[in-house]
C-alpha cells in the first residue's frame, strides 16, 4: 500500500505578517500543494517570503465539494498545507471537513500552531483566564440566537465570541440584555495598526461602539459568577415550566428560578413568558 502524505494545519498570521512562524514557513515551502480559504489572501504571505509552492482554493462556501478532492491527494502521497486568511484551520473557519474526511482515511494530520485571535483577545482582556468557552458567531436573529444567548448564560467561565463590525452595538446590547451588566472587553483589529482593547460594563461598550465600527471583532466576556455545583446543573427551562406548573405567576416564577441559580431575572423573565403561551397551558 502506498504511504499517504500529511495534512498539515498551518496557523498564519491574523494581521501582522511578521507573526508567521519559522516552522509555517519551512512546512509551506516543503508541501506538494497548499489548500487555501483564498488564495489572493495567502499568495500575499507566500509572496513575502519567496515561496513558491501551488496553490489551490478550499473556500468556506464549498468546503464540503472540495475536501474530498484533497484527501484523495493526500491518500495518493502528497503532503497539502490547510491555510485559512487568518488564524488556525477549523477555527471559524474552513478545515474541520477535511480533517474529518483525512483521520477517517487514516491520513496523518499535524497541526503547525500559530496566531489566534479568541487566545490573544483572552490575554489581554483583563479578565480571568483559568477557564473559558470560546462561541465563535452567534447566530444572527431568531429562535438560533436566543437559544445560543441562554447557552452563553448558563456557560461558566470567560466567554470569546467573534462579531461583525456592523452588529456589534446589538449584540452588545443583547449580551447585556442576557447575561446582565457583566465586565467586557472588545478587542478589535488584533495585530494590526490599529489594534484597539476597549474594556469596560457592556452597557458601556455598548454606548461606546454605538456608532460606525470598522475591523476585526472579538468580545471577551465576563463569566457568571459561580453558582453552586447543583445549580450549574440544572435545567432554567424544567424549574421555570415546574413552578408555573405548580400555579407560580411569570413574575414570581422567573424571580424564584433567577434567585436559584445566580442568573439574570430579565432573561429569565422573558423564557417565562414563553414557556408560559406554550400549548397546552
Amino acid at each position: 500500500m502506498a504511504e499517504t502524505g500529511t495534512l498539515y494545519l498551518v496557523g498564519t498570521p491574523i494581521g501582522n505578517l511578521a507573526d508567521v512562524s519559522q516552522r509555517a514557513l519551512d512546512v509551506l515551502r516543503q508541501v506538494q500543494v497548499i489548500a487555501c480559504e483564498d488564495t489572493r489572501r495567502t499568495r500575499i504571505l507566500l509572496d513575502k517570503h519567496g515561496i513558491a509552492t501551488r496553490t489551490i482554493s478550499m473556500p468556506a462556501f464549498d468546503e464540503a465539494r472540495r475536501a474530498g478532492g484533497i484527501v484523495e491527494r493526500l491518500s495518493g502521497g502528497d503532503s497539502v498545507a490547510l491555510v485559512t486568511d487568518a488564524g488556525m484551520p477549523g477555527i471559524s473557519d474552513p478545515g474541520s471537513e477535511v480533517v474529518r474526511l483525512a483521520v477517517e482515511a487514516g491520513v496523518p494530520v499535524v497541526p503547525v500552531p500559530g496566531p489566534s485571535a479568541p487566545l490573544a483577545a483572552l490575554a489581554a482582556s483583563g479578565l480571568p483566564t483559568d477557564r473559558f468557552t470560546f462561541f465563535g458567531f452567534l447566530p444572527r436573529k431568531g429562535g438560533a440566537r436566543r437559544d445560543a444567548m441562554a447557552e452563553l448564560l448558563a456557560a461558566p467561565g470567560t466567554l470569546l465570541l467573534f462579531e461583525s463590525p456592523r452588529r456589534l452595538h446589538e449584540t452588545l446590547l443583547g449580551l447585556r440584555e442576557a447575561l446582565g451588566d457583566r465586565r467586557a472587553c472588545v478587542a478589535r483589529e488584533l495585530t494590526k495598526l490599529h489594534e484597539e482593547f476597549v474594556r469596560g460594563r457592556l452597557s458601556e461598550l455598548a454606548e461606546r461602539f454605538s456608532g460606525e465600527v470598522l475591523g476585526e471583532i472579538t468580545i471577551v466576556v465576563e463569566g457568571r459568577s459561580g453558582p453552586a455545583p447543583a445549580a450549574e446543573q440544572a435545567d432554567p427551562d424544567e424549574l421555570l415550566r415546574a413552578r408555573l406548573a405548580a400555579g407560580a405567576s411569570v413574575r414570581d416564577a422567573s424571580r424564584e428560578v433567577a434567585e436559584a441559580l445566580g442568573l439574570p431575572r430579565k432573561a429569565l423573565y422573558q423564557r417565562a413568558l414563553e414557556l408560559a403561551s406554550e400549548p397546552g397551558r
